[in-house]
């Protein structure tokens, strides 16, 4: 199934709601970095609350950056996205190994938690809009429904997922958001709670092989769903040689110059893709030239 998100409302208007599938992107990003069982868990929860979100934005050039620091041993995590739900993003630490939680699941909350959840939004404006709240649990889920109700004041239900294969790649990945509009009826808000508390684990519902389509259907279908549309998702990053060229200006020309003379390839890393692009000490010594 090609990664996608499905945008809908419901109960005329009043509820929104976006569901996603995200295998592929999250088993590349997986593959990328190199990501241990429970940190392509935190990952891939993060890169499709990313690609949602960045598919709510309204303008072209509107950048939205999700970020988690934690005083657990994965430290944090960091995805940005656009309108058009290109998403990418990267763990601080790609190798945590933790014993399973108490349900007997990756223990995500555990390899973050306690910490802070931050979103950007980058709208073109002088200044970008910022919200940031401790994290509640950890799950990244949870986390998010929190933010979105206490920073935007939308009450959410936001569901993620990732569920592992035994070698260790990933098997599905996905997740929804659903959010209650100005108007929405209190006693809508109830069945639509009730419906949720009633539903399993969202690995559960990614294993049982449903699309967003059918999952959307399932929780809003008889509050007269309507969907929107469907738009395409993925793992794109923008890294490219003259950006990477750019963090090597930056080091000033001292630190430019003991590189060129040490007479070594100079190789740097995208944070994003683990891309890696290597300057020879002749082209080190253009870019000072340059300078």
């Amino acid at each position: 199934m090609d990664d996608h998100i499905v945008r809908a409302t419901a109960a005329n208007g009043t509820i929104r709601a976006f569901c996603a599938t995200t295998r592929n992107l999250v088993e590349y990003a997986r593959t990328c970095h190199d990501t241990s069982p429970v940190v392509t868990a935190a990952l891939g929860r993060l890169l499709t609350a990313g690609a949602i979100m960045g598919s709510m934005l309204k303008g072209a050039d509107d950048i939205l950056t999700l970020q988690i620091r934690g005083a657990g041993p994965m430290k944090g995590l960091t995805v940005t996205a656009d309108s058009s739900a290109n998403v990418k993003g990267y763990p601080l630490e790609n190798l945590v190994m933790l014993p399973p939680n108490s349900k007997g699941k990756l223990d995500v909350a555990g390899a973050i938690a306690p910490g802070i959840l931050s979103v950007i939004k980058d709208m073109g404006l002088k200044d970008p809009y910022a919200g940031q709240v401790e994290l509640i649990s950890g799950e990244i889920a949870e986390d998010l429904a929190y933010y979105f109700t206490s920073s935007e004041q939308v009450p959410s239900a936001v569901a993620l997922g990732v569920l592992m294969e035994k070698d260790n790649t990933v098997k599905q990945s996905g997740g929804f958001i659903i959010q209650a509009l100005p108007g929405a009826d209190p006693k809508t808000l109830d069945m639509l709670e009730e419906k949720l508390s009633s539903m399993p684990s969202m690995t559960q519902i990614l294993d049982s092989g449903k699309d967003p389509e059918h999952i959307l259907e399932d929780i809003l279908g008889n509050m007269n769903l309507q969907i929107l549309d469907k738009i395409p998702t993925a793992f794109v990053c923008s890294c490219d040689r003259k950006r990477v060229e750019k963090v090597l200006i930056s080091l000033g020309k001292d630190e430019l110059k003991a590189m060129a003379n040490d007479g070594k390839p100079v190789e740097l890393k995208c944070h994003f893709c683990n891309k890696a692009y290597e300057f020879s000490p002749d082209e080190v010594k253009s870019i000072i030239a340059a300078l």
